[in-house]
């Protein structure tokens, strides 16, 4: 497993490790990353999403992707009130946790296409035309969204540059 991840072993919600962490890809582990989520069974990611992750996800995607949390909760569509009350609570909703996933999964995708964290950071940022000028980052407030982000770079991943 990645050093990235972090290891907690007390209760039932402090056992995951973070998720969001586990999409970075490391030299020798990069094709188990691309697959999604690190060592861990799907299982526990599903689970985890169903339950609700635990604040700190929100806080290591922020982290990962250098924005603020409010510019990150209006990427999201979570409400500045409800990114509060989640902060105070210390746990997303299921709907949340999913989008915060997705935008994890296709982060760590840019991160081992472009080769570093900053390179993803800058792609995400800039104006598509395949996504009529939006940025990927606001292109992915939807699932369907994401999976066109995906496909696009897959395309430059293999010399197809749409």
């Amino acid at each position: 497993m990645s050093s990235k991840v972090i290891r907690m072993k007390h209760s039932k919600k402090t056992q995951r490790s973070l998720i969001v962490q586990s999409y970075l890809p490391d030299a020798a582990e990069t094709s188990r990353i691309m697959e999604g989520y690190g060592d861990r069974p799907m299982s526990d990611v599903v689970e985890s999403v169903r339950d609700g992750l635990l604040f700190a996800e929100f806080e290591a995607l922020a982290e990962l992707l250098q924005m603020p949390e409010d510019a990150l909760a209006a990427a999201l569509n979570i409400p500045r009130a409800t990114l509060h009350r989640r902060k105070k609570m210390g746990q997303l909703a299921k709907d949340e946790s999913e989008r915060v996933v997705r935008f994890a999964r296709v982060f760590g995708e840019a991160v081992n296409l472009f080769g570093t964290a900053e390179a993803a950071r800058e792609w995400l940022r800039e104006p598509a035309i395949a996504f009529g000028d939006q940025t990927p980052l606001a292109y992915m407030d939807t699932e369907v969204g994401a999976r066109r982000v995906e496909e696009l770079l897959g395309k430059i991943a293999h010399g197809v540059f749409a």
